[in-house]
């Protein structure tokens, strides 16, 4: 929770989206999970018993990115494997999914957002800073 004031309001309590299940669930599934544990049973400094666990949990994209172990017989040579390899990161602005070097170089092919890398080299170009984006979606307000 978190709390915001206006002028004159005393200060009101305020759920935050944050903190939802379904937010946990997408940055476990998105960040990936590890854990990694050593358990050690000794009696008078013998050790009778030793356990190492290791477990993932993770999406295949993010199993995928960073080389875990799948299990024996899984085909990856599929499309969706090829993907899943493609490095991707999510648009500041629409918070889409699209392939990293289109995003960073290029523009959004979901909004034509525009990174400041891609403006740069635009400008450096003399090409305007919006061409070959997609025209950004306006908002018509108008009656009629």
């Amino acid at each position: 929770m978190t709390a915001r004031s206006g002028p004159g309001d005393a200060l009101e309590p305020r759920r935050s989206r944050e903190g939802t299940l379904d937010n946990v669930i997408e940055t476990v599934l998105d960040k990936g999970l590890v854990l990694n544990a050593d358990i050690m049973v000794s009696v008078g400094g013998v050790e009778l018993l030793g356990i190492r666990i290791r477990a993932a949990l993770a999406s295949f994209d993010t199993a995928a990115r960073y080389g875990l172990e799948f299990p024996a017989g899984t085909d990856r040579d599929t499309v969706a494997w090829r993907q899943a390899l493609d490095r991707k990161e999510t648009c500041p602005s629409c918070g889409k999914s699209s392939p990293a070097a289109q995003l960073l170089e290029e523009y959004c092919p979901w909004c034509g957002w525009q990174s400041a890398q891609a403006l740069r080299a635009a400008s450096a170009q003399g090409l305007e800073p919006a061409q070959g984006a997609p025209p950004p979606e306006e908002d018509d307000d108008r009656d009629g």
